[in-house]
């Protein structure tokens, strides 16, 4: 794994102030954002000056119990192949349910959830990975995701998961230091333990991102400040592993460029911290290494020099340990969680032998008839939850009604947040009515077909009931919904309009 430095996310809002920044090494894209055939310029330009280019989708539900769908797995792989990356990130997280599998309605969450850490979910996961890597034209890093809301009957800690997710699939993890914080308030999970149980040879990079608390629940904002907390597990992290890369996020309430510029300090200053603890562990591991057992003349020399060669590979982020170094820390690692050595009881695949056996771990996949139902078990139980959360059900049992509840109505605001963004004209016309209207209609409206035919669908809700109630913005209401929904546009003078109405909306005053 190529190392990456220190980057920050690229946002169109914010494309001039990572253009001019310096310090900067690369820089991530959400993919779903990005058309191959006609890239931002500034996009391009970074390309151009040397910046790596990293697409990171949201969208694909790794997690979720269908298998990956084809189509968002080649939008995902042109994205890579159009910036030239050299890897390309997704989430462990489900976004849908519902549909055949389950017999039930399709519903869309239009946000990442959380994967239950069981068996069950493992199984699915690992086939949904490889899937995924098999499509790629380069290698994939999944990461962790921040949650409001626990699952009843978990078997493994989230160190657990991912350690056995990299073993079995020998995927690469981006660890988001920001979600571990947020699990850590609303889950009481203890950051520090889930570091020490991850097989850090497998980061690809990390992410950091601030948060807000309302109420006693994290949530994993993106548009506010990294806080203290963060910073403290990425140093943790950091006097563990030299990570390949790290990156800033930040998706909403954009502050000057001096401030951005200023968190990527204290990111440098955390990793910097955590660097002078590695380095001191290490010194005292080989200092008492020597006292334990003198050397002859010379010997010692070597060692040091063969340890410290050791650390470089550690370090390198390239996937895995050298040779028996990684079996001895993969067996290390299985000893203290009280489980068989590798291969007791499961043998590799005989057709994965090599180089192909290794990206792929120890274990290959487990039978297809156990996946399979696998799949159904889990559908089921993501169709029940999710439906509770977008579709007013009831709360499966065994959840926290009032975290489900929490969840429930974030997403709702989420949904208008990102409607009045895909569709800016809506709120023009519908002016203070916009909100309350949107979160009114999401009651009885999940989402089932992403962000832009929810606008479409809501605007016909508002048109249908005879709304908004003044007559001209009914009529330009209308006119926007004639426009979108047809199978070619009408006119381009209502859009005309529409346009310069948002643009004075939205210019500062």
């Amino acid at each position: 794994m190529e190392r990456l430095g220190t980057g920050i996310g690229w946002r169109p809002e914010i494309a001039d102030a990572v253009e001019r920044m310096p310090g900067i090494d690369w820089v991530e894209a959400v993919a779903e954002n990005v058309c191959p055939g006609h890239l931002p310029d500034s996009l391009r330009r970074l390309r151009e000056r040397g910046v790596t280019v990293v697409p990171h989708g949201v969208s694909l539900g790794l997690g979720g119990a269908d298998r990956p769908d084809a189509g968002r797995l080649t939008a995902l792989a042109e994205r890579a192949e159009a910036l030239g990356s050299p890897l390309v990130t997704e989430h462990i997280a489900f976004v849908r349910a519902g549909g055949p599998l389950t017999a039930s309605p399709h519903l869309e969450a239009g946000h990442l959830l959380p994967v239950p850490r069981t068996r069950d979910a493992l199984d699915v996961l690992c086939e949904n990975v490889r899937i995924a890597q098999d499509a790629l034209p380069v290698p994939l890093a999944v990461e962790n995701i921040a949650a409001l809301i626990c699952w009843p009957g978990e078997e493994m800690t989230e160190g657990q998961f991912l350690y056995d997710l990299a073993d079995r699939t020998g995927v690469r993890l981006l660890i988001d230091v920001a979600n571990l914080h947020t699990n850590h308030v609303n889950r009481g999970e203890d950051p520090s333990k889930a570091l020490a149980e991850l097989p850090l040879e497998a980061i690809a990079y990390v992410h950091v991102a601030g948060g807000v608390e309302r109420d006693g629940v994290w949530h994993d904002s993106h548009a506010h400040p990294v806080p203290g907390p963060v910073l403290d597990i990425l140093t943790d992290l950091a006097s563990r592993v030299a990570p390949p890369g790290v990156l800033l996020e930040r998706d909403d309430n954009f502050p000057q460029p001096a401030e951005l510029a200023g968190e990527l300090g204290a990111i440098r200053r955390a990793l910097e911290a955590g660097a002078v603890e590695r380095v001191k562990t290490e010194l005292r591991s080989a200092a008492g290494a020597r006292a334990a057992q003198p050397t002859p003349e010379g010997v010692g020399a070597q060692l040091v020099g063969e340890a410290d060669a050791a650390r470089q590979e550690r370090t390198r982020g390239d996937g895995e340990l050298p040779g028996a170094v990684a079996r001895a820390r993969r067996e290390e690692t299985r000893g203290a969680r009280g489980e068989a050595p590798a291969g007791a009881g499961a043998g590799r695949r005989g057709d994965e032998t090599g180089a192909a056996g290794a990206t792929r771990g120890a274990f290959g996949p487990p039978p297809q008839e156990g996946v399979d139902g696998a799949r159904q078990r889990l559908g089921l139980a993501q169709a029940a939850l999710l439906s509770a959360l977008v579709a007013g059900t009831p709360v499966p049992e065994g959840f926290d009604r009032a975290r489900v509840g929490v969840q429930a109505r974030a997403l709702a605001a989420k949904r208008a947040d990102v409607v009045a963004k895909v569709a800016p004209e809506l709120p023009v016309i519908l002016g203070g009515e916009y909100r309350s209207a949107f979160l009114d209609y999401a009651q009885t409206h999940p989402m089932t077909d992403g962000y832009r035919r929810d606008a479409l669908t809501f605007a016909e809700h508002l048109l249908s009931t005879g709304r908004p109630r003044d007559t001209g913005a009914r009529r330009e209401l209308r006119g926007w919904w004639l426009e979108r929904s047809g199978p070619k546009p009408r006119s381009r003078r209502p859009v005309q309009r529409l346009a310069r109405a948002t643009r004075r909306a939205l210019s500062p005053r």
